[in-house]
């Protein structure tokens, strides 16, 4: 495990993913090294069987399917506010459809949607948006299938990375992990909330752009900037 030029074997990368029924304590952390770790839940192949081709965007007819701002709020449990600052700031921008502008609706690909949950539980354990912004670099690297076989450890601050189950015992017994999640834990959770809301076909755009209300708080500022004028 490589660890900012400390841990051999651990990736270079800031990002922390608690969740109540995934974390696991460790050992007090010390100096935690600014790196991240990410770990395979098992042999290649063997987490991306448990989800149907739908769940990846991937329908029977080879149609991109996604979800709208305020279903992917729903789903991820996040509101409205954070998910169009995440957007404007480059955080996690929809894959699918992007809000450009009046009457524009964003739609977000399975993979954003666990993109999403990662944020939100970064944030809710306190680790800063910087280091959840490196961390997010690191998990677009990985395909939708990939992410279901990553684990991410955290001291509180920094994300690790880890590859391997060496990797995972390494920084457990260094004291280093104090937060787990199985990426592949939160993707099922999301799957089973999926299920409630409509999926939309990225081909049907054009024709949901030009009836669909525009975003809320771009509708707002738009109003705002008329009435400034």
């Amino acid at each position: 495990m490589a660890g900012a030029g400390e841990r051999p074997g651990a990736r270079d990368a800031a990002a922390q993913n608690p969740s109540p029924q995934n974390s696991s304590p460790s050992a007090p952390s010390s100096s935690a090294p600014d790196a991240a770790v990410l770990q395979p839940l098992g042999p290649a192949g063997e987490q991306g069987s448990l989800f149907p081709d739908e769940l990846f965007g991937e329908s029977p007819n080879d149609e991109v399917l996604g979800y709208r701002g305020p279903a992917a709020c729903q789903i991820v449990g996040i509101t409205y506010r954070q998910l169009d600052y995440w957007a404007r700031t480059k955080l996690v921008v929809p894959s699918i459809r992007t809000a450009t502008g009046s009457g524009s609706q964003r739609l977000y690909s399975f993979k954003d949607l666990a993109v999403l949950k990662v944020v939100k539980n970064l944030l809710d354990t306190g680790v800063s948006l910087n280091n959840i912004r490196t961390a997010v670099e690191q998990l677009r690297r990985h395909g939708v299938r990939d992410l279901a076989k990553i684990t991410l450890f955290s001291d509180g601050v920094t994300v690790y990375e880890c590859t391997s189950p060496e990797e995972v015992v390494d920084l457990l017994q260094g004291g280093q992990g104090v937060f787990g999640i199985a990426v592949g834990g939160a993707m099922r959770e999301l799957s089973g909330s999926i299920a409630h809301f409509p999926a939309e076909r990225a081909g049907a755009g054009a024709a949901v752009m030009d009836h669909a209300p525009e975003d809320e708080l771009a509708s707002r500022r738009h109003r705002g900037a008329r009435s400034a004028g």
